[in-house]
């Protein structure tokens, strides 16, 4: 009976995108977390499967997520070991009708508990729920290098972190038109850095916590990923080129906004206006090229 479970699209879902994310090097023994909601239609065919557990505290009330359930991974768990065994894991909980506290349903044999930043996800996926409709169900963290490694060059701020990522690859515009939400450094799974990437998510889908990782929000397992999967390919780009010495030319703010008009879009009006990103190297970079 548990193999049927197992072989859902949700659980075999969760192990893709944990294997996809461990083959890329962003989760390092065991770093990142990954969160799905579900709703009652996806676990109907599972009913006699679970196996409801104690309540336990969730840390604080979250009365938006009140009755819903979720697959996340455990604490302590290794993307790249839940392939093998996923029952170990992943779990699935069920959260109170208060929204307080919460029961496992399946999974986490042996044990095992939910991710340390089971907050974080929770308060995150309420806010991505209300500002999407209830279209978004997956908040995924992981430890994108070439992200992180931008945080120790670059100006730790959104509208500069944005606007190099679109200068990076024409694709970060489209897919992140919202600009990306950059906090100050943090202890990871506190209740602080919880409430503050919560409120960061009000507008925007992906989160950089400076010298540790991101988070993405997404609709699906995929979308969350490729969230990911392209500002990181344009991180690298950019410290690529930093690392040969910096910019000869780069996507103009005349080309973003054509772009935006391409693709329907509002670009980050913060993001947009920025002269420069890079401070003295940038403008030295964009000078050489344009001599005065």
């Amino acid at each position: 009976m548990a193999e049927q479970m197992i072989q859902s699209w949700f659980v075999q879902g969760m192990v893709k995108a944990t294997t996809d994310l461990s083959h890329k090097g962003w989760g390092e023994r065991n770093a990142g977390n990954v969160s799905l909601r579900l709703v009652p239609e996806d676990l109907e065919p599972y009913q006699k499967l679970l196996r409801p557990g104690e309540s336990r505290p969730i840390g604080e009330t979250i009365p938006g997520i009140a009755g819903q359930y979720f697959m996340i991974t455990g604490a302590g768990k290794f993307f790249r070991n839940v392939q093998l065994e996923p029952e170990e894991a992943l779990g699935l909980l069920r959260v109170s009708a208060d929204g307080a506290t919460y029961q496992m349903l399946w999974g986490f044999r042996g044990g095992a508990v939910p991710t340390s930043e089971l907050s974080s996800h929770l308060k995150s996926q309420e806010v991505r729920q209300r500002v999407t409709g209830g279209r978004s169900r997956v908040i995924m963290h992981c430890h994108a290098t070439n992200l992180i490694a931008l945080t120790y060059v670059l100006e730790p701020s959104s509208p500069v972190i944005t606007r190099a990522l679109w200068e990076g690859t024409t694709e970060c515009l489209v897919l992140l038109p919202e600009g990306v939400g950059v906090l100050p450094w943090m202890p990871p799974g506190t209740a602080a850095i919880g409430a503050e990437t919560a409120r960061a998510m009000e507008r925007h889908s992906l989160i950089l916590w400076p010298f540790h990782g991101v988070l993405a929000a997404g609709g699906t397992l995929d979308e969350a990923f490729g969230l990911i999967d392209t500002a990181e390919k344009s991180a690298e780009v950019l410290v690529k080129v930093l690392s040969m010495g910096g910019f000869r030319q780069t996507i103009s703010k005349q080309d973003l906004l054509a772009l935006a008009a391409r693709h329907k879009i509002t670009p980050m009006r913060e993001a947009l206006d920025l002269e420069s990103w890079g401070g003295e190297a940038d403008v030295f970079c964009r000078a050489s090229v344009n001599p005065v």
